[in-house]
């Protein structure tokens, strides 16, 4: 599932790719559901016509501001991706929705598992305010971290992966977070220290920093895995110490990665760097 350093690296290709201002001239549907609201009937007539005033990301979601009033909210979930092409280029599979604009270009949406979902919306703050904070603002401190902590009786990786906690991480970035900070993904969130606190704050932005920074994380070669809308892969599988390393060695410490299940969710530790 695309990540805040793979949302973001989308967002910036959209920016790059020069949409804003453009009169989006048709949409159509090809999987219904992947239209969360309205009715894909209503999306593609109250679209058509309108125009990009701006692009961004707020939490997991891509955000596309319009000039009549609306927002459209796209959440890629497992698998969704973005192709930008000329509008004479074939539709390929699991391409299921298309925005076509005045300059010869679409903007497609590609679903492979179709979780993905788009709300074009009115009051986008329905939806995004029930995100937590942005990790990678000024706002999010060490304090703030720690108010959020208080007294939270959740184990902290499933914690750290609720979008409604902080926006933004999922099981790649909250596995090298807990890694870099030296913390168990089993630990009771209450339970951690100032110092600990201090440590987790200051390992949640440099890990997203850094998958920023590799344009995001490509893990395979499959249909579902990250490709930026530039078709590049993202070049932070280099760079991960724990995430789908199992058996290999610790950069910290040379003890073996392990590979455990939290909350449902694989996840990757060193035993002796992340004691319980």
């Amino acid at each position: 599932m695309p990540e805040l350093p793979e949302v973001q690296t989308i967002v910036n290709d959209l920016n790059t790719a020069d949409l804003i201002g453009l009169t989006i001239s048709g949409a159509k549907v090809f999987w219904p559901r992947s239209i969360a609201e309205p009715s894909p009937t209503s999306f593609c007539r109250r679209i058509k016509g309108q125009r990009f005033t701006a692009v961004r990301r707020r939490g997991k979601y891509l955000v596309f501001e319009l000039n009549a009033g609306y927002t459209l909210l796209l959440h890629l979930r497992m698998s969704g991706r973005l192709h930008l092409v000329a509008a004479a280029s074939p539709r390929i599979k699991h391409e299921h929705v298309i925005l076509s604009f005045d300059d010869g270009r679409q903007l497609r949406f590609h679903d492979p598992r179709k979780f993905g979902r788009l709300n074009l919306v009115k009051d986008p703050a329905k939806i995004l305010d029930r995100l937590g904070p942005e990790p990678l603002t000024p706002g999010f401190t060490a304090q703030t971290l720690g108010r959020l902590l208080k007294n939270r009786k959740r184990i902290l990786k499933p914690l750290l992966l609720d979008q409604t906690f902080i926006a933004g991480l999922g099981n790649i970035y909250v596995d090298e977070a807990l890694w870099e900070a030296r913390l168990h993904p089993c630990r009771l969130a209450s339970t951690l220290s100032n110092p600990e606190i201090k440590a987790l704050r200051l390992a949640i932005p440099r890990v997203l920093k850094r998958g920023l920074k590799n344009l995001g994380t490509s893990l395979g070669t499959g249909e579902s895995n990250f490709y930026s809308v530039a078709s590049r892969r993202g070049r932070n599988k280099d760079q991960l110490n724990v995430f789908r390393r199992t058996d290999l060695p610790c950069p910290r410490c040379k003890t073996n990665i392990e590979r455990i299940i939290v909350g449902q969710r694989s996840t990757h530790i060193c035993n002796k760097c992340q004691k319980l």
